[in-house]
């Protein structure tokens, strides 16, 4: 078999919105893809709380007198950025004023209820509780050298057999020295204290690859804008972070190690700052979504269907931060189940996973009505489909809703020659609840190969259906020399994945996934 192409790989699709040091964070749908940078306390405007016993059907409400609406655009996509058909695209909601107003009469607001009343809250920090000046600060602020490295990635190592006990001092540091930010985070931090640690590790490791470390703290800092201007709080994590430093990794830290870790988050910072405000001048920091369907597509898995308040900008590939008025201030990341629709609708595939909260929720209580909260969209796992080798792509469980999004995606373009051969994966042939719609592609684009599999049949084919855990299964296929490939599915899937791509010829540049184990699920 002829083989060339592209092959396409994606983790876990749930994620919790997690608190990192300032640009100290890892990416990741349900995810976090991200990990959340400690926010700053935006004031909200007092509105009447709303039972969550029923459902909230948002109203409209007329547009107040305010400060012309500034338009959104899609930020440029990457890698290699194509232009999308021309659809005639309008916001869902011409009404609604722009950049997420909040106010009297905003019946969207009203579905989180009043959390804290106005005025309890600042906007940010108290300046007299955060360090604005400090000999020898301007050196801090100088370019990271090697010897800086060295000395952060030392400190990093020397908290890890402690990371559990360093990153709850963390917390509970900060939240003493600062209890103005305590709001901003869930009541159950465990999922935040767990994505601590595995933030600092990613960006440590890029901190000598520039273009890489940029690409990951400017993605951080244009998702974490839904907890507001991220420059009011980094003094504050800056602080508590060294003091942690400076008890867990004792062994390894003197002033010199201090300096090198202050230039590391102010630098670190800046970037996320910097990439902030950029994304201010075109995009609001979230965006409100009304549920207009919810279909059950097996006992657990839900597809969600969103009409969002705003022109909502995305590519097929990416994901998006979640949050439900059930659980505030707890953001899982969800992969988009679709191609960009010219009606702007947002379709999500979310599986409910045992204590579970935001999926448990979506899955089980959400109904046709309810407002949800949606960050903007992240991740890399994009194709380019003006040009490049055949696409071999890799879907497992809920792992499969990016797939179709890049296979719908591919359709709208066209397939230009290449070939698109997806191997999706589930136990039970019930769970291959995307199987119909792609077959249905198929039959329609004889470019696109769809291949089934079951890990929990015993022998061989079924039906049309292949026996085996779905790398395996792929590998019997290869060799795949010429493809790229894309994977999204259970860590554990994605990482065997990788291993058996890699042994069957595809070059580790041209696998691609969202970071493993980044995106929290529950």
């Amino acid at each position: 078999m002829k083989s060339r192409g592209t092959v396409l790989v994606r983790t876990g699709h749930g994620s919790a919105g997690v608190a990192s040091v300032p640009g100290l964070s890892t990416a990741a749908p349900e995810a976090d893809a991200p990990t959340a940078v400690l926010p700053p306390v935006a004031s909200v405007p007092p509105v009447p709380p709303v039972s969550l016993l029923e459902p909230v059907r948002p109203v409209i409400p007329a547009r107040p007198t305010r400060p012309p609406t500034v338009p959104v655009h899609s930020p440029a996509p990457a890698p290699a950025p194509v232009p999308l058909p021309d659809h005639a695209f309008r916001p869902p909601f011409a009404d609604t004023p722009g950049r997420n107003w909040a106010g009297p009469g905003d019946r969207w607001s009203e579905a989180w209820g009043v959390w804290t009343p106005v005025g309890q809250l600042p906007a940010t920090p108290p300046s007299a509780a955060l360090p604005t000046a400090r000999p020898g600060r301007a050196a801090e602020q100088a370019p990271l050298t090697a010897r800086d490295v060295e000395l952060v990635r030392a400190g990093v190592a020397a908290l890890q057999p402690v990371a559990d006990r360093a990153t709850a001092h963390f917390y509970a540091l900060l939240f003493l020295r600062h209890p103005e930010l305590r709001a901003l985070f869930p009541a159950a931090m465990d999922v935040h204290r767990d994505r601590l640690f595995r933030t600092l590790l990613a960006v440590v490791r890029e901190l000598d690859r520039p273009a890489a470390l940029r690409a990951t703290l400017a993605e951080l800092g244009r998702g974490h804008r839904r907890y507001g201007p991220p420059a009011g709080h980094c003094a504050a994590v800056e602080e508590c972070l060294v003091r942690t430093l400076a008890r867990y990794a004792a062994g390894c830290w003197d002033a010199e190690a201090e300096s090198a870790w202050l230039r590391a988050c102010r630098m670190v910072s800046s970037v996320m700052i910097e990439a902030a405000e950029e994304d201010a001048r075109t995009s609001p920091p979230w965006w409100q979504g009304e549920i207009v369907r919810h279909e059950r597509r097996t006992r657990d898995v839900a597809a969600i269907t969103v009409r969002p308040d705003q022109a909502y900008p995305f590519r097929a590939g990416q994901y998006a931060a979640l949050e439900t008025p059930w659980w505030p201030r707890v953001w899982r990341h969800y992969s988009f189940a679709g191609a960009p629709r010219p009606d702007g609708l947002l379709t999500f595939h979310v599986k409910a996973v045992q204590a579970g909260w935001v999926s448990n929720a979506l899955v089980h209580r959400a109904v046709p009505g309810d407002v949800l909260r949606l960050g903007p969209a992240a991740g890399s796992m994009t194709v380019d489909h003006a040009a490049g080798p055949d696409l071999l792509c890799l879907g497992g469980g809920t792992g499969i809703a990016p797939i179709r999004a890049l296979v719908e995606e591919a359709v709208a373009y066209g397939a230009s020659g290449r070939r698109v051969e997806v191997f999706y994966g589930a136990r039970r042939a019930e769970e291959l609840y995307e199987l119909d719609g792609l077959r249905e592609l198929e039959l329609r684009h004889p470019w696109l190969t769809v291949r089934p599999a079951l890990s929990g049949v015993a022998v061989g084919p079924t039906g049309g259906l292949l026996a085996g855990e779905l790398p395996e299964v792929v590998g019997r296929f290869g060799p795949w020399s010429g493809r790229e490939a894309v994977l999204s599915g259970p860590p554990a899937m994605v990482r065997r994945g990788v291993g058996v791509l890699l042994r069957a010829g595809v070059p580790a540049g041209r696998i691609r996934h969202d970071p493993v184990g980044g995106p929290a699920v529950g």
